[in-house]
This record gives structure tokens, sequence and C-alpha cells, in this order.
């Protein structure tokens, strides 16, 4: 008689970690950007994943750390994004243009991120939890823009106009501070306007060096 039965299936691959991470950050950003960070379950972040809620708890620990993670890996995002700009070719005076554009074009595509980073900051005046992520992670980021301004002054032979540190918390708060205003009224704080604000500012943190006078000038 033929034997018809399945032959036995071997253990179930396990999920890379690496995996289990990138698409519970994917997930997570998909069910904050459509409920908002209070209004979000860990349930249903997991499920949108495909895990269990304790799949979260063993890579992020909390809600907090979820969320603080996404914040983290666009911020990353988009320190890169300024760095590669900045390798180019285009030469130290067009650099401020070229890198602001590249800031505005992500504070006005990428909305939801500036939404759900206020509140989770809102969030953290009042609960030690969310200030206990929000702290560390603003000082990442502030500390982020200050190494990349010093990177960007010693590769161009720049003086910057004042301490990468204090540059550093410049850059940070104005574009926070332009995200914000552009949620609220994006019509007036378009795209052009974000670019042109951030672009006026690092021009003025970067200032071009001195050219030395032609001949032409010394004879004059």
């Amino acid at each position: 008689m033929e034997n018809t039965q399945e032959p036995p299936q071997g253990p179930t691959p396990r999920t890379p970690r690496e995996e289990v991470r990138h698409r519970l950050l994917a997930a997570a950003a998909r069910v904050f950007a459509e409920r908002g960070y209070a209004d979000s379950r860990l349930e249903d972040i997991a499920r949108e994943a495909g895990f269990t809620k304790g799949a979260i708890y063993s890579n992020f620990g909390s809600k907090q750390e979820l969320f603080g993670s996404i914040l983290r890996e666009r911020a990353d995002a988009e320190r890169t994004a300024v760095m590669d700009e900045s390798n180019t070719g285009g030469g130290p005076a067009t650099l401020p243009r070229r890198a602001a554009r590249i800031v505005a074009r992500r504070i006005t595509e990428d909305r939801d991120k500036g939404r759900l980073g206020l509140e989770f900051a809102a969030l953290a005046a009042h609960d030690p939890k969310t200030k206990d992520v929000v702290t560390p992670l603003r000082r990442e980021q502030r500390e982020a823009a200050a190494r990349s301004i010093a990177e960007i002054a010693a590769a161009g032979d720049i003086t910057p106009a004042v301490p990468p540190e204090l540059a550093g918390l410049i850059l940070h708060c104005l574009s926070n501070g332009l995200s914000m205003e552009h949620l609220v009224d994006p019509e007036a704080v378009d795209r052009d306007t974000v670019e042109r604000a951030m672009s006026a500012v690092i021009t003025a943190l970067l200032p071009p060096a001195p050219t030395e006078p032609t001949d032409e000038v010394r004879r004059g």
C-alpha cells in the first residue's frame, strides 16, 4: 500500500533579529503615522509586522523606545544625505544651498516625522518615561549636527562663525521650528521658504573664506 503521508517538517526557520527589527520599525512607522503616538497600540504594531507583542519588548523594551528608534533612524538618514552632498564636487560655496535643499525636502515631504516628533516632545514634558527617551535622543541629534558642521568646516577650510556645538543647536532648533511652521501653515512656509531660511542660516554659520584679491585689484 502506498504511503501518502507527508514527510515530517523540520523546525521553522527563525527570523533573523535584524529583519524582525526592520519589520517592526516599518510597521510602527505606518501605525504611528495613521493613528498618532498616543492612540497607537503595541498589539496592533506587532500584528502589522507579523509578530507578537513580545517581539517589540525583546527588541526595543517599550513603546517609547520603539518610537525613539524611528525618529533616530530618520534623523540619521537626513544627516547621511547632507554629508554625502557635502562630499560631492559642488564646492563649499554652494554647499549651504545644497544642504538646505535636502533638509527642506525632508521637512516638507515627511510631514509625519515632524508631527509625531512634536507630539512625542510634548508628551515628554509631563511623562518621565518619555522624557528619558526624548532627552538623550535630542542630545544625540544636536551632537550629530555639531559634528556635521565641524566636518564640513574642516573639509572646506572654513572657520565657523560660532563653535560647532552652538551651530548644531541653532540648526537643530531651526529645523524643528520650520517643521512646526510648515505643519500649521504649509502655504506660507512652503519648501522654497524653508530652503531659503535654512540656506541663509547655514551660510551665516559657515561663511565662505575671503578670496585673494587679483593682480588687477592690487594694481588698481
